[in-house]
């Protein structure tokens, strides 16, 4: 009998290391303070720093220098215990059953088959380009009190699609180019909501990096989003500085347009990061400032600080982790936490 089992979990240990599978992750939690005018909120909250997640993922050579893969990832509520709901917008999913799902791989779930000369082919479930460049270039990762005051300002353009097929281009010179398509998946006789057509062109060469974004998502049978972005940063060793500005444009509603200075540096043995942001629309104008400092206790696991206020004008009202404040009024806030990665 101990013969069998041995030979079991030795097969089975066989196949996983033939197919490079591993499980990973990140837990993240924080301690979050929220002020405004109206009212203040203090809870202990997640992805402080970087986002709750568990993940599988895999890979296979299968010949002529092409590879197959896996990616699922599921975002967590690791305050709570729970799953994270997947969306709506490119999906067989109504609105009220948001969030009704239990554990989804809403962050991720794609197969791929990749090569060196010609790129990689993605299908499923994944980041949208536009997006990513928010969050390479937002010294807070658009994570936590910290995060870029413009992140995810595009409404339905967001930050992932499902039903999409992307091909991410080898890098030639520095020049690499990700193409993404996102389906609704809706009968012929009815409006295309859903759809949608991304792309991101990027310039990686030393210090300097460099890109542009768009993403636009058919959210009605009159309607659209679009949003895009313009980025950089260069690495001066002592400090990496980020600028980005974007723009959404939503038909029926009035542009909204951002723009983001920051930087990183190493400090102390850990890490520095501060920014300035400000988002407008329709003459409502917030403005951000946020500074915090990562102290690396590991490889694998740091713990964080953050501070930010955000100054209101123009009849806005934004206000931070969770607070509520009163039009042209200010808001303040911050977080504590330790991030553990596997």
């Amino acid at each position: 009998m101990k013969k069998m089992v041995m030979a079991t979990v030795l097969a089975a240990t066989t196949v996983v290391a033939s197919a490079q599978m591993s499980w990973f992750g990140i837990v993240d939690a924080r301690y979050a303070v929220g002020n405004g005018s109206t009212s203040n909120v203090t809870a202990l909250r997640n992805s402080g720093m970087a986002a709750s997640r568990l993940g599988l993922r895999g890979s296979e050579t299968i010949g002529n220098d092409m590879k197959a893969s896996f990616w699922l990832e599921a975002a967590l509520n690791n305050d709570d215990g729970t799953g994270f709901a997947s969306s709506v917008q490119n999906q067989d999913q109504t609105a009220a059953g948001a969030g009704t799902q239990g554990l989804t791989f809403n962050r991720r779930s794609t197969v791929s088959l990749e090569n060196a000369r010609f790129g990689e082919l993605r299908l499923g479930r994944d980041y949208t380009p536009q997006f990513w460049s928010e969050t390479a270039f937002d010294p807070f990762g658009t994570q936590g009190v910290g995060q870029n005051v413009a992140y995810n300002k595009g409404g339905n353009t967001g930050v992932r699609a499902s039903n999409s097929i992307a091909w991410l281009s080898p890098s030639v010179g520095g020049l690499a180019l990700w193409a993404q398509t996102y389906m609704g998946e809706n009968a012929s006789t009815a409006a295309k909501v859903g759809d949608g057509n991304a792309y991101r062109v990027t310039f990686d060469k030393n210090a300097l990096s460099l890109a542009y974004a768009n993403s636009k998502t058919t959210t009605g049978a009159t309607t659209t989003n679009e949003t895009s972005n313009i980025a950089g940063s260069y690495d001066l060793k002592v400090a990496k500085l980020i600028a980005m500005k974007t723009t959404t444009k939503n038909t029926n509603a009035a542009d909204i347009n951002g723009r983001l200075v920051g930087a990183t540096a190493p400090v102390a043995g850990g890490t520095l990061r501060v920014s300035y942001g400000q988002t407008e629309q329709a003459g409502k104008i917030a403005k951000k400032t946020a500074i915090g400092f990562v102290n690396p206790l590991s490889k694998r696991t740091d713990v964080y600080v953050t501070y930010a206020t955000i100054d209101n004008s123009g009849g806005s009202t934004a206000a931070l982790n969770g607070a509520v404040t009163g039009a042209n009024k200010s808001s303040s806030g911050y977080d504590i936490g330790i991030k553990h990665s596997f």
